[in-house]
């Protein structure tokens, strides 16, 4: 039977191994105290995955973990958090994708992680039935997946987007290589370009999020957010041409932030907000996200997203 899901979350799956913040960096040889070490989710496509289903979104994960510990953990969450993890495929000769987060007090946080099966993720991977009747494909982490930068690729997403089905991307760079031509080969066949300001400087060589977000339009994007923590994003393209500001929030740690605005942004898309409306929404999730250590555990509800947006405004600019 084939089953049918409003969203595809496709790309990364991370386990998360995160700190309360500490005073400071260890020196060598010196031990840090900290009030709590978690194990918790992370990776793009697991953590967009878990924050849409909060907001009560059907949606469907794929992407690949190893045979460990790691990768039972990982499968183990986004299951019982009602998500169809058909698309998880078990890499039996690599392990998990492990990522340590170093959270220290006033500062950005810091990781220390290996890609693990994610080198094998391939668009084989993902099934075919949930492709053809999803309303949203998001891939989470490209640039990391290897197996991901090909022909047949580029092709689904061509596909998908002949067909109405809204195409969204993210990326996640490790490692040093010329992005350039490996992400503009997919650009005219994205609706939705989400990458952070440094990500996208590290592409480009080009520090100004504006100027980001017109040459990634220029090479045939539909729209492109480029993210920038706590100064806010910028929206450019068909939508529309603005900054946005940040909402007010006690600031734990920023990780999974950056997934949990690419949820609540494809939330706005599935409910036919306007582009403001998308980055609303996006901007108020990600804000959520920030008040604890783990990715996705302040992330809010439907509910409790629409209650805290009635009681704050978010800052927007038009752009000409």
């Amino acid at each position: 039977m084939e089953k049918h899901h409003e969203v595809v979350s496709a790309g990364i799956l991370f386990a998360d191994v995160a700190c309360e913040p500490v005073e400071h960096l260890p020196r060598a040889g010196e031990l840090v105290p900290t009030q709590r070490i978690q194990l918790g989710l992370g990776g793009c496509a697991a953590n967009v995955a878990m924050d849409l289903a909060k907001l009560g979104i059907d949606v469907g994960v794929a992407g690949c973990v190893g045979d460990d510990p790691f990768g039972r953990f990982v499968a183990e969450t986004l299951n019982q958090a009602g998500i169809d993890i058909g698309g998880v495929r078990t890499v039996p000769d690599r392990g998990t994708a492990v990522t340590m987060i170093v959270n220290v007090k006033n500062e950005d946080r810091r990781f220390i992680s290996t890609p693990g099966a994610n080198h094998a993720f391939s668009v084989e991977d993902i099934p075919q039935d949930w492709l053809n009747h999803s309303r949203i494909f998001y891939v989470g982490g490209y640039l990391m997946l290897p197996a991901l930068e090909t022909d047949a690729f580029l092709e689904t997403l061509q596909q998908l987007r002949a067909r109405g089905i809204k195409t969204v991307l993210d990326v996640v760079l490790m490692g040093s290589r010329d992005y350039w031509p490996i992400i503009t080969r997919l650009l005219p066949a994205v609706d939705y370009f989400l990458p952070n300001d440094d990500e996208a400087d590290v592409i480009l060589g080009v520090s100004d999020p504006l100027e980001q977000a017109k040459r990634f339009l220029d090479a045939g994007a539909a729209n492109v957010v480029i993210t920038s923590g706590s100064r806010g994003s910028l929206f450019w393209g068909e939508g529309g041409q603005f900054r946005a500001g940040v909402y007010p929030i006690e600031f734990v740690s920023g990780a999974g932030a950056g997934d949990a605005f690419d949820a609540g942004f494809i939330a706005g898309l599935l409910w036919n907000e306007d582009a403001q409306g998308c980055i609303r929404w996006g901007s108020a999730l990600g804000a959520s996200c920030v008040r604890a250590i783990g990715t996705t555990d302040s992330v809010f509800t439907k509910e409790e997203a629409l209650a805290f947006m009635a009681r704050h405004s978010l800052p927007i600019e038009e752009l000409h």
